[in-house]
């Protein structure tokens, strides 16, 4: 078998768009019914969610009252996410440079996002930018040193450009960007630390 070619988020994510809704049980675990609580009540809230894929959390969110706008650097997975949530606005954007007017949201949320970020700190800054003030940034960092193979529909194997996060830089970016970290806790699989998830504060 050949090398997996390796794809930035934007082409690797429009390949595998239509494979990716099989993925939801293996995305769920790594929260373990945490991010409810974490949530907590977001009725009349205005919620970003960075990243959002096809939509995967975009149910919960409308259950706990949001108005939710939904983001991801592919038009592939916006395409899917517009489709299974039409009253929702889905925007095409990456998150370095984020289309969005300052303090338009109360709560951002960034899930299976930052393993695809190189350098946190100009989307960290955006986010800080576009929060309105005391609002909410709640964030993953999956323990995931390498990027796994994925099999598109075609089945072509392609790689997903990827990057490990120590947890504590992770907590030093949001400090950096101003934001007070009210919240750094971890899920764990045995032993072993499968996912931090935090919040910042504006």
């Amino acid at each position: 078998m050949g090398k997996s070619k390796v794809y930035n988020s934007e082409e690797g994510y429009d390949l595998y768009a239509s494979m990716y809704d099989e993925n939801f049980m293996y995305l769920n675990s790594f929260e373990k019914g945490s991010l409810d609580k974490v949530l907590g009540n977001l009725k009349g809230k205005r919620v970003l969610d960075i990243g959002c894929g096809t939509g995967r959390v975009i149910g919960m969110l409308r259950e706990k009252g949001a108005e939710i706008v939904a983001l991801d650097i592919s038009e592939e997975m916006i395409i899917a996410a517009g489709r299974k949530f039409p009253d929702v606005e889905c925007v095409v954007g990456d998150s370095d440079n984020l289309p969005f007017a300052d303090e338009s949201f109360d709560l951002v949320l960034g899930l299976f996002w930052i393993v695809h970020l190189g350098d946190l700190k100009a989307s960290f800054d955006e986010v800080y930018r576009v929060l309105k003030k005391g609002g909410r940034f709640i964030l993953s960092n999956i323990n995931q040193k390498k990027a796994p193979k994925l099999t598109t529909k075609s089945g072509k194997n392609i790689v997903i450009e990827s990057y490990y996060h120590m947890p504590a830089k992770v907590a030093e970016a949001l400090e950096y960007a101003y934001f007070d970290v009210v919240r750094d806790e971890y899920i764990y699989e045995k032993d072993v630390w499968v996912n931090q998830i935090l919040e910042g504060r504006k």
